[in-house]
């Protein structure tokens, strides 16, 4: 006999799935409505909305910044260059493959929707430019039977995105959806099938596949397409979950929290890019895919002069203890510092697509004396979360690490690392999120990462969490930053069981950036204002972005396969020299020894 909650839910099982059935099965329910023209007042603040303005075009609400629903062809007017669509597979329409009949025949209501919308189904699909990009578009009209996904619209994103890969160029998808669409039954769902396909091998060509999502966005497209953007970029409020709030809240039999179904819930917890106003989308998606269309002509620029950057090296600085002290100063500038000085056109990009977004990291699209990258930096936080200062990265910054760097990769776009962290935080949740794979998956990968890497130590060097970050083809240090296996207060305790003999320690280990240079594993050392950076940031990131366009200009006349090889000799073989290996004489004499004691294993001793 079933206990009194099982039995509860037994009795609720055919009410939550008769609401699903019907939320799904509702093509024309009143949610799916847009009205043609933009209306006079904000439906939500009542604040008038000026006409022929563009956010009276955008259906956006200059005061309480409502984003209203847009039909798919007005979203692409809005949108592109101005006269550069062309439409294709315009005349494709589904064959109703179960003879589906529910109150009305689905023919039917095909043939509604076909005459009150002017297109034969609910994507729009065709070709443009944006910003003077090529482009290839896809977009959703919710106004079609809910956005859902049918045959159709499964062939023509599939087909879209083939179309994208032979003609390489860039496909961006708008979304605003339903899920599913119940009328075509298993074919409906076999689309996820299909268009996931599709969007892994456009990836895998290199081809930039952006994804934008409206509201709402739910059910099998954002379980499918919608998520696999190389760039995923949500509006504003937008509804976006699998089940829709709703739906879900019935199946559950309780509330949902405030706002988990909404575009602000899945950046906060690590599954899209970024949240963007739709006045701001257009450039934003200029300034992404224009990074991208640059990369790959980067090799044919002429090389350029380049300011001195160099440390002096009789220049006297103060103990490793004094530096290490001096690198931990919140007045000392931190990762964000240097991106908002050297970085132009930086578009933040968000989240590991498991679990969250950590503020210890900072990774984005920009560009370096007019060159594109993709910039990671391990920041202290001391400038925007003093409170929470200094920040120690968790398995979610290595996890964001890692997916945008194989974006780079996958893009041609160079990496630049700034390195500034006491270390990854060690904490039971960080084992629980799997901290030493991150770290190490980052290990391995920038091991052979086909794309120029240069990773620049602006402060604290802080163990294997910094240097995940730091293995690249070429490791810079600014003169006063510290590198170190361990704090030299760590060190202290484990040695001594107290802290005093940390100054000690810290000379003991050679953490300086002179000393790195001198054993083969820093590249070069970078000057910095007389009394350090904290005295004068913006020079201090002259002379960084001075240091990073200087090896950016060397790296990207090499060819990529020459740079994995020449990376991984140094992985393999930095600090070669200081293992004492046996001589040949020294090995014959223990081979022999060994014979001559019985304990021989009769191999030859070389």
């Amino acid at each position: 006999m079933d206990d009194p909650v099982t039995a509860s839910q037994r009795r609720s099982r055919p009410r939550h799935l008769a609401y699903l059935l019907g939320w799904m099965g509702n093509p024309e329910r009143d949610a799916t409505e847009i009205p043609t023209t933009p209306p006079e007042h904000c439906p939500r603040c009542n604040a008038i909305l000026p006409k022929s303005t563009r956010n009276w075009r955008l259906r956006v609400c200059p005061s309480c910044h409502l984003h209203q629903r847009l039909p798919a062809r007005d979203r692409i007017d809005v949108l592109i260059d101005d006269g550069t669509f062309e439409e294709r597979d315009a005349e494709m329409e589904s064959g109703d493959p179960l003879t589906f009949r529910d109150s009305r025949t689905y023919r039917a209501r095909l043939l509604h929707q076909q005459q009150e919308h002017h297109h034969r189904d609910a994507l729009v699909t065709g070709s443009a430019r944006l910003g003077g990009i090529p482009i290839t578009i896809a977009v959703l009209d919710f106004t079609f039977m809910g956005g859902s996904m049918g045959l159709v619209v499964g062939e023509k994103l599939a087909a879209a995105a083939e179309e994208a890969i032979e003609r390489k160029r860039p496909l961006v998808t708008i979304v605003a959806s339903g899920g599913a669409r119940m009328q075509e039954g298993m074919f409906a769902l076999w689309q996820m099938a299909r268009t996931a396909a599709a969007i892994r091998k456009l990836r895998s060509s290199g081809i930039p596949y952006i994804s934008v999502l409206t509201d709402p966005t739910t059910g099998g497209v954002f379980a499918s397409f919608a998520s696999l953007g190389d760039i995923i970029i949500a509006e504003p409020e937008a509804m976006i979950g699998f089940a829709g709030p709703r739906v879900a809240e019935a199946m559950m039999g309780s509330p949902l929290p405030e706002g988990s179904h909404r575009a602000e819930y899945l950046l906060q917890h690590g599954h899209i890019d970024a949240v963007v106003p739709r006045p701001m989308l257009r450039q934003t998606l200029i300034s992404v895919l224009g990074a991208w269309q640059d990369a790959r002509d980067l090799d044919q620029e002429e090389v350029r002069t380049h300011a001195p950057w160099e440390a002096d090296p009789e220049h006297e600085l103060p103990s490793a203890w004094e530096l290490t002290q001096a690198v931990r100063s919140p007045a000392r500038p931190s990762s964000r510092a240097y991106i908002e000085r050297i970085v132009s056109d930086f578009q933040s990009l968000s989240g590991d697509r498991l679990s969250g977004d950590d503020p210890a990291l900072i990774g984005g699209m920009g560009r370096i004396t007019g060159m594109p990258v993709m910039v990671i930096g391990l920041d202290r936080g001391h400038d925007h979360l003093p409170d929470s200062a200094p920040l120690h990265p968790r398995p979610a910054a290595f996890r964001k690490a890692h997916r945008l760097m194989m974006l780079a990769a996958r893009w041609r776009l160079p990496v630049v690392m700034l390195v500034d962290t006491p270390g990854a935080w060690p904490g039971i949740e960080s084992e629980k999120a799997g901290l030493a794979a991150a770290i190490a998956q980052n290990l391995a990968l920038l091991s052979d990462l086909p794309t120029p890497t240069i990773s620049v130590v602006i402060g604290e060097g802080g163990s294997g969490g910094a240097l995940a970050l730091t293995v690249a083809d070429r490791i810079l240090m600014q003169e006063r930053a510290v590198f170190s296996v361990i704090a030299p207060e760590g060190a202290a305790a484990i040695l001594y069981h107290d802290t005093t003999h940390a100054p000690e320690l810290a000379e003991a280990m050679r953490i300086t950036a002179r000393d790195l240079e001198a054993f083969g594993m820093v590249d070069g050392v970078i000057r910095e204002p007389d009394d350090g950076a904290a005295t004068n940031p913006d020079l201090a990131a002259q002379l960084v972005e001075r240091a990073i366009s200087a090896h950016l200009d060397e790296l990207r006349r090499y060819d990529v396969r020459h740079l994995v090889r020449h990376r991984y000799g140094r992985i393999r073989h930095l600090g070669d020299d200081h293992i004492i290996a046996p001589s040949r004489a020294q090995r014959l004499t223990r081979w022999l020894r060994g014979k001559v004691r019985g304990g021989g294993n009769g191999q030859n001793p070389g």
